[in-house]
């Protein structure tokens, strides 16, 4: 757990240091903002990480599509686990599809996204440039909640949006729909009190994957068939 520990600590040092770099961009445009720099950080970082996002998403397509001949071998040996996993394991095998390759991507970015918060959340800005449109603190809560209102909306979007290509049913329909309104009234009530610019950075990142996503499901055609 220490090594996890340093590892992190090693990894929001670095992103601290990057934002202090994208906050020299804005000085040297004569614009000097912590915000903008945030923003830029943000798109920065997804553009970075692109490839791994690109990958998971196309693993949640090919799942989404094998759905229907997922539960019609599920139909069809209802009474025999075992070999419903072998010819399971078969499909996947036959087309391609690796059912766990839609996870790896995830973890990868997951020490970065932890290193993102904590940089963040505990970044020195400095006092002169500290606001940033309504906000006359990046390094405090939002007083007027819109940014909190923000990050709940832009989850809740962009959940529908993924869940508008699943083609679950039964319990995991019912998990989902779940899902669909407590993230984003958790995530809404956790950003009253973080501080703002850990906010703007959740925000940006959810309509960057917005569209992200947005492009990827209407762009690609369905690359298994039935």
């Amino acid at each position: 757990m220490s090594i996890f520990s340093d590892a992190i600590d090693f990894l929001a040092s670095i992103m601290q240091v990057f934002l202090s770099f994208c906050y020299g961009i804005t000085v040297h445009l004569g614009t000097p903002s912590y915000g903008i720099a945030i923003i830029l950080m943000t798109v920065l970082i997804k553009v970075a990480l692109l490839p791994l996002a690109i990958k998971q998403i196309r693993s949640m397509k090919g799942m989404q599509e094998l759905q229907p001949r997922i539960q019609e071998l599920q139909k069809k040996y209802k009474g025999d686990p075992q070999r419903m996993q072998q010819e399971m394991a078969k499909m996947y095998q036959e087309l391609g599809v690796n059912p766990l390759s839609g996870c790896l991507p995830m973890l990868i970015q997951m020490p970065f996204l932890i290193s993102i918060f904590y940089a963040l959340r505990e970044y020195s800005y400095d006092p002169e440039h500290m606001s940033f449109l309504w906000l006359p603190s990046l390094g405090a809560a939002d007083p007027l909640y819109i940014l909190p209102v923000l990050s709940a909306l832009s989850t809740f979007i962009m959940q529908k949006q993924t869940m508008s290509t699943s083609s679950a049913s039964g319990a995991a329909a019912q998990q989902q729909k779940v899902m669909l309104v407590f993230m984003p009234l958790f995530i809404g009530y956790i950003s009253l009190q973080f501080p703002s610019g850990l906010v703007i950075y959740w925000v940006v990142s959810n309509l960057f994957q917005m569209i992200q996503q947005f492009i990827m499901f209407r762009a690609e055609p369905k690359g298994v068939k039935s």
